[in-house]
């Protein structure tokens, strides 16, 4: 004969509600398993990914990832709180990367340009797969950042985001609030190509490779790793433009290869 499921009361917050079906959504509801499950197995099974919890509270208790549910709990889920103290909880993942870097899923090139561009250290290749994203993640204490739930409930993953958002633009606003990172910007101090740091050149030896057109200029920066040549170029406004739109002001030159 087969166990007989039991149930419990199931509640997310803010944010988490995109992972749930539109009946399940800034309500509690409940929810039927069998036998005596992780509260991360149950959670994820309803479709959060664990990198987006950073609290639980079975019963009002905060508890960890291993919980083990045996019936009749209420189970309140909460998201990062990346920038708020959560001293005297349980909360769930490591502590947040205060220095963060990133690593960006083979979707996000054009996020993973304006993030340099900014001057963040963001790892990007259009030919990364999710074992490989993982790797580096944990290698080199990196962010993943991705729309692939799947991915993100890998259990090996500590650090990653969900990008609820779909254009690249809106996507930097979102990491840029979500990690707390405006005061971090450094515009045009990483290659938008490779993410290798710049480095001032020498205005004669820039402009002995430089294309015609440029040698007014006398500001010159090559990357330290793929030796990129940059100058200060005409598309600023442009970009300047782009960036305000999701509440990011330039005050430097531009950078343009």
């Amino acid at each position: 004969m087969p166990e007989p499921l039991r149930h419990c009361e199931f509640r997310f917050y803010e944010e988490l509600n995109d992972f749930l079906p539109p009946v399940q959504r800034k309500r509690t509801f409940e929810h039927r398993f069998a036998g005596t499950p992780s509260v991360k197995d149950r959670i994820e099974a309803l479709g959060v990914p664990h990198t987006e919890v950073d609290l639980i509270l079975v019963d009002e208790v905060s508890v960890d990832f291993a919980h083990l549910l045996r019936g009749g709990e209420r189970v309140a889920v909460y998201p990062v709180f990346e920038r708020f103290d959560l001293t005297g909880v349980t909360t769930l993942r490591p502590r947040p990367l205060r220095d963060p870097t990133f690593v960006l899923d083979v979707h996000l090139g054009r996020l993973a340009r304006y993030l340099r561009l900014l001057g963040f250290d963001t790892r990007y290749r259009n030919d990364f797969d999710d074992t490989e994203l993982v790797d580096i993640s944990l290698a080199e204490h990196r962010i993943v950042l991705t729309r692939d739930t799947g991915l993100l409930k890998r259990s090996a993953v500590t650090h990653g985001a969900f990008l609820h958002e779909t254009d690249p633009r809106r996507q930097l606003r979102e990491v840029l609030d979500r990690f707390d990172l405006r005061s971090r910007i450094t515009p045009f101090t990483r290659c938008a190509r490779c993410n290798g740091l710049l480095a001032p050149i020498a205005r004669d030896d820039a402009l002995a490779e430089a294309p015609p057109g440029v040698a007014r200029n006398e500001q010159f920066s090559r990357c330290r790793d793929c030796a990129q040549l940059y100058w200060p170029g005409s598309h600023l406004p442009k970009l300047s433009r782009r960036l305000s739109e999701v509440g990011v002001s330039l005050e430097v030159d531009s950078q343009e290869a």
